[in-house]
């Protein structure tokens, strides 16, 4: 990610977005269920819209209350760069297709994005507890234990993942996402191919996973976990090399240390 000025954001606000955010999460929380709901495509798609509609209104108003001239990014499948300007992009339930299926790997994000950065963002796992939050700057951080990326420096010894960032893409992000992950297994250790984006960037952050990459510019999957991995130590890129912002059309967050040379295997195939 490109150099981003510290964000002087003050304890209170990210205290506030937390509260929000674990606010939210109890919503989405009480509607979980180990089973999946939902038989046919609409109705899953009507128990995603459900859980949407339950959670979203509840970040809103206080969100844009605490942050007085900060706008609402509203599709939350959205790419590309937004106008100048802080923006709240917000994921009500991150993983929501896991939620409806009785999976666990879902989560609230709410991020400030500051003219096409993130800059704060808080990222909520209702069903552990756990809190992943990072301000630019300032660090990032699990329950306010600060955060660092793995110290790898081979690829082959690496864990590293990808996964597609929203149904119906076109064939070409399929084909290159199913190259993709055979060029990484082939010079990598083991590939995972998961949604959602969050859920593996946290892990990045943490140093579980050495990397991850995606072959989309959706915002709400992305603009959280790219701040919490840069300000674990990590490298934040476009799959070129460029620093990556919201206007960057494809994604790369890894440890330093290998960053170079995955991006060396996926070039080729972005």
């Amino acid at each position: 990610m490109s150099t981003v000025m510290p964000f002087d954001a003050g304890t209170a606000l990210l205290h506030d977005v937390t509260t929000a955010v674990k606010t939210a999460g109890t919503t989405l929380r009480d509607r979980y269920t180990p089973h999946a709901r939902g038989v046919s495509l609409d109705e899953v798609v009507a128990e995603i819209h459900a859980n949407d509609d339950a959670v979203l209104e509840m970040l809103r108003e206080p969100l844009l209350r605490v942050r007085p001239g900060s706008q609402w990014a509203e599709d939350e499948l959205a790419g590309g760069a937004l106008p100048p300007g802080e923006w709240w992009v917000v994921d009500s339930a991150e993983g929501n297709i896991n939620h409806v299926h009785g999976m666990e790997d879902w989560a609230v994000t709410a991020t400030l994005v500051r003219d096409n950065q993130p800059v704060l963002t808080v990222v909520h796992l209702p069903l552990t507890g756990d809190t992943y939050t990072a301000v630019a700057g300032g660090g990032a951080h699990l329950n306010a234990r600060p955060l660092k990326v793995s110290a790898k420096i081979d690829l082959g010894a690496s864990l590293t993942g990808t996964g597609q960032a929203r149904p119906g893409e076109d064939e070409r992000t399929f084909r290159r996402i199913g190259d993709s992950v055979t060029a990484m297994l082939i010079n990598g250790l083991v590939v995972r191919v998961s949604v959602p984006a969050t859920m593996q960037l946290i892990h990045v952050a943490a140093g579980r996973m050495d990397a991850f990459w995606q072959f989309s510019d959706v915002r709400s999957g992305l603009v959280a976990g790219a701040l919490l991995v840069s300000e674990a130590g990590g490298t934040v890129t476009d799959l070129a090399g460029a620093p990556w912002n919201t206007a960057s059309r494809d994604f790369m967050a890894a440890a330093p240390g290998i960053h170079t040379a995955a991006l060396k295997i996926l070039l080729p195939i972005a």
